[in-house]
């Protein structure tokens, strides 16, 4: 560790905090006035750096080079655009969890068709013409193009200030930040106001893509990457501020920078390796922030709503017809591997669904009934699977004991984060619970004497008398059925009653005299509970576990179950989760392009059933059952 280490550190962080921001940017302006959460716009930053790679080859690493960025960054802002007519502009009167399920089929569209232009391999641009040399800066070599981009970074906010504050676009911008309704009125098309900011939205990451060209080569793994970091720069920054998003970049990436510049320290004789923090750091700055300042570094804390948004039916207990297909379905699920015989992998994918419906439910219990969304479930599904398998390997629990006590370890990280977590609303709530999935992540990813690290941990086997597929199968089915079961039968008690209330106004509900937040992180404890259920149940159907469990991956996986069902009926994360996994196993196994296929499927269901495919069937039959019976009241109340 030396003082001129620690500057040309700093001043990588800078650097990065400039491409970052750029991204944050965009993902700030689109969801400030669309409301849209953005899950394509890392895949927009990942088109902007192949687009660039391809235009300089063809116009030349000379002369051609800076235009080839420019007109990368109009590219991707004009695909921005394309997207926004043809698909989003035909789902913005879905609720807006249904916006986010197309945007992540988006990023399923784009990462495979990039795949199919550019091939597998990674691309590394040329250097920057005029900048491809290093200045010396206290006897270290420091790269031009880095300077370049801490001075870019500045002017593209400046840029961006002057564009929102004194032109008539910008105050519309503002003004639709603030009141999207009020503007309508006023005659403003909305519609193109909002094609033109998801255009400059996108324009700013492909931009911020381009940029990265000499320092990075272009992968596939971009998008995902950079939508995270962005998302943690937004939120800490402040939902709207673009100011905060700039500052939240620049602590972040300067945190990173020091991180890095400390490596392995001896504290106390202990050695800590803050290099390794590298990973989570964006996160742990998200956490405290959040806990500290829930509505961001620079954001306007959020005013309680009066009234709920969105009215939505009351739960219903279930009829004696649907008691009945019930009946008949659960008979069928238990003569399945019987009906299946000469099929073994029918029971193994019979498995994978139960375990995925199980997981959907625990996530729809808290998204649903609770109202809070939460994109990071996967914890506890992780917490629950290393918990069975920990308890197996290293203290040599019975199979069937550890299959009990690993949903109690996803409940203590459910009580613990949902204390925290229960304190914020909204997109802050949501990003917070992110941020504990990944810091999760992190140490089962690095605690490699305990968990095993990036390798995971192997030979997480059932019991002798659950060996035969056909016996595990059976115990999932219960362990599925009963805890699905449970969950509805708590809707049904007094907590789930006080728990939707507190969902549909919670000032009502206070005044009434119900402790919201303490029926929330209960709400939290039960959901971590049965997903850690269903997290043991994973691991010992696949024998062993990896650090992939807790992944965004997973938690998308989850979010994307609920939505695709529905998530107005109970019925709607068991048959997301059915034709999910169902989906995805199907067509991973017939093409190699699996993900666009998938993610054009997800686009059409959610284009022709924005209320789930559970919600879209329940309103079908609720409408052909009851419509003699909504005359009659109607009627009734005309009398009145």
């Amino acid at each position: 560790m030396s003082l001129s280490g620690l500057i040309v550190q700093l001043l990588n962080g800078l650097a990065g905090a400039s491409s970052l921001f750029l991204v944050a940017a965009g993902l700030s302006l689109i969801f400030g006035v669309t409301r849209i959460v953005n899950f394509a716009h890392g895949s927009f930053f990942m088109l902007g750096i192949y687009i660039a790679y391809t235009l300089v080859e063809r116009l030349g690493a000379g002369l051609g080079f800076w235009p080839a960025l420019a007109l990368a960054a109009l590219a991707v802002g004009v695909v921005g655009a394309v997207v926004e007519v043809v698909l989003l502009r035909r789902i913005y009167h879905a609720p807006e969890l249904f916006q986010l399920l197309a945007t992540f089929a988006l990023v399923l569209v784009i990462k495979d068709g990039v795949l199919w232009l550019w091939g597998p391999g990674e691309l590394m641009g040329p250097r920057a013409p005029g900048l491809s040399g290093a200045v010396n800066i206290l006897g270290r070599e420091f790269p031009s193009y880095d300077l370049f981009l801490i001075v870019f970074g500045p002017l593209v906010l400046g840029g961006i200030w002057l564009l929102l504050t004194r032109t008539r676009f910008g105050t519309l911008v503002r003004a639709a930040t603030q009141d999207r309704e009020m503007i309508s009125a006023l005659g403003v098309n909305q519609a193109w106001l909002f094609t033109a900011v998801f255009a400059l939205g996108t324009l700013l990451a492909g931009l911020g893509g381009a940029l990265q060209l000499p320092r990075e080569p272009a992968a596939l793994d971009l998008d995902l990457n950079t939508l995270a970091s962005a998302f943690v720069v937004v939120v800490v920054g402040g939902l709207g501020s673009i100011p905060g998003a700039y500052v939240a970049a620049l602590l972040i990436a300067e945190i990173k920078a020091l991180c890095i510049w400390l490596g392995v320290v001896q504290i106390l004789g202990v050695s800590i390796s803050f290099s390794k923090l590298t990973l989570v750091t964006d996160f742990l700055v998200m956490a405290i922030v959040l806990v500290a300042r829930p509505w961001g570094l620079m954001g306007r804390p959020q005013t309680p709503n009066r009234y709920v948004g969105t009215q939505e039916e009351p739960l219903r207990r279930a009829g004696k017809t649907y008691l009945l297909a019930a009946a008949v379905f659960g008979l069928v699920l238990v003569a399945v591997p019987l009906l299946t015989a000469g099929s073994p992998y029918v029971t193994v994918l019979m498995v994978d669904m139960l375990i995925a419906a199980l997981f959907a439910t625990s996530l729809h219990f808290i998204m649903g009934p609770a109202g809070m969304h939460s994109f990071g479930h996967a914890a506890y599904f992780g917490l629950g699977a290393y918990g069975a398998a920990v308890l197996v390997r290293t203290s040599g629990m019975p199979m069937e004991l550890a299959l009990v006590v690993a949903p109690l370890v996803a409940a203590l990280g459910a009580f613990v984060y949902g204390w925290f977590t229960v304190r914020l609303s909204g997109v802050y709530l949501a990003m917070l619970t992110l941020a504990f999935a990944q810091i999760t992540w992190a140490i089962v990813y690095q605690w490699d004497s305990f968990t095993g690290g990036s390798n995971g941990m192997v030979g997480v086997w059932p019991s002798q008398w659950l060996s035969n597929p056909h016996a595990y199968y059976w115990l999932t089915l219960a362990f599925a059925a009963a805890g699905i079961l449970w969950l509805r039968r708590v809707l049904f008690s007094p907590f789930g009653y006080t728990l939707r209330a507190g969902r549909d106004s919670m000032l009502r509900a206070d005044a009434i005299g119900i402790n919201v937040k303490r029926m929330q992180w209960l709400a939290f404890v039960i959901a971590g509970t049965v997903a850690g259920l269903a997290g043991a149940l994973y691991a010992f159907s696949k024998g062993s576990i990896s650090p992939e469990s807790l992944s965004i991956d997973k938690s998308v996986d989850g979010l994307v179950m609920v939505l695709l069902g529905g998530i107005q009926t109970l019925a709607g994360p068991v048959v997301g989760a059915a034709v999910f996994t169902w989906l995805h196993d199907t067509v991973s196994r017939n093409t190699d392009y699996w993900r666009a296929v998938l993610g054009t499927i997800i686009i059409v269901l959610v284009l022709l059933f924005p209320q789930g495919i559970a919600g879209f069937t329940k309103k079908l039959f609720d409408r052909r059952r009851g419509g003699g019976d909504e005359d009659l009241a109607d009627a009734k109340r005309g009398q009145r």
